[in-house]
């Protein structure tokens, strides 16, 4: 009787063992620990520092269209202050002069494309055309915007600029304004949201981070407050991550994100060198980055776009140059 016992526990207790090391193999994989082990790695890099062609001054916002096309503002030179390449960072165009006036830039900041590969691009330092609109070659189509405080469609500072899948214009205001407004694709306001302040929906100096994601969700880099918020897109608070420091999950003035297909959330995180890869939800996945002068290190990043097949493009300012990354 004992033996017949013995003979039955053996293979119910190799069943146990066999049923434990599955639930761990598959709670290894699925894990939130797991998805942090992801990483990205360098494939190559493009620009120096100077005046021409496929050079920068202060390169400081990137945007990417449906062509896979790339978009860089470059504040402080005289000309050539947008440039559009190709991903492997071949110089298609320029355009934009230093000056006030359609097609001119004091200071261009912010830039977006819509559904159509039209582009928007706000000067920081000219309210008075506060978002300009242009072709994918550099034409010029229409500008709004004024200087004040509170009024609709007056900036103070307008910074960051994104498209949503209705083609509407979400545009930060850097300044005593913290706030967002929408507009339609022609600059008639639909709506805007903000005041100053640490609470829900409050912000210190909104960044060059608006991003949609494929709900239209809104996100945003509040940089003043180092923390990320998001928002539905009439501008009714969501959630939000993030506290100052050098930990996961922390910021030191977070400056831009963009937002994958699956909702993934990459936040260029400025002040402690870096990119922060997170859930649509705040969790962290990964991050890469150091100071420095190498191939993956950056000198105070800005800016931060992805393209179709994953890979991320990285405005790296310090450094005057892109750098592009890729899954692994």
């Amino acid at each position: 009787m004992f033996q017949s016992t013995r003979t039955l526990l053996i293979p119910m207790v190799l069943i146990t063992i066999a049923f434990s090391v599955v639930i761990i193999i598959t709670n290894t994989v699925f894990s939130p620990a797991a998805a942090q082990e992801q990483q990205y790695s360098f494939v190559t890099k493009w620009g120096s520092e100077g005046i021409g062609f496929g050079k920068f001054r202060q390169p400081l916002d990137i945007t990417i269209d449906s062509n896979n096309n790339l978009y860089v503002t470059d504040t402080t030179s005289v000309s050539n202050q947008i440039q559009k390449f190709a991903t492997n960072g071949t110089f298609i165009t320029s355009w934009g002069v230093l000056g006030f006036g359609d097609g001119r830039f004091t200071r261009a900041t912010g830039i977006g494309t819509d559904s159509s590969d039209n582009v928007y691009v706000t000067d920081g330092g000219s309210p008075e055309t506060a978002v300009q609109k242009f072709t994918t070659d550099g034409t010029f189509i229409t500008s709004w915007g004024s200087t004040g405080v509170g009024g609709d469609g007056q900036f103070i500072y307008p910074g960051g600029v994104t498209v949503d899948s209705s083609d509407n214009v979400y545009v930060g205001d850097f300044g005593e304004n913290n706030r967002i407004q929408k507009f339609d694709s022609n600059g008639n306001l639909l709506g805007k949201w903000g005041t100053t302040g640490s609470g829900d929906g409050q912000f210190i100096n909104p960044g060059l981070g608006i991003a949609p994601d494929s709900s239209d969700n809104i996100y945003v880099t509040d940089w003043g407050n180092n923390r990320i918020q998001k928002f539905d897109s009439n501008g009714n608070f969501i959630t939000k991550w993030g506290i100052q420091g050098s930990g996961d999950g922390q910021f030191n003035r977070p400056a831009s994100l963009t937002v994958d297909g699956s909702g993934n959330v990459f936040v260029v995180d400025e002040g402690n060198n870096r990119i922060q890869k997170f859930d649509s939800n705040g969790n962290f996945i990964t991050k890469w980055g150091t100071l420095g002068s190498g191939d993956g290190q950056f000198e105070e990043p800005t800016s931060i776009a992805l393209d179709s097949s994953g890979n991320v493009y990285v405005v790296d300012r310090g450094n005057s140059r892109i750098q592009v990354f890729a899954p692994s």
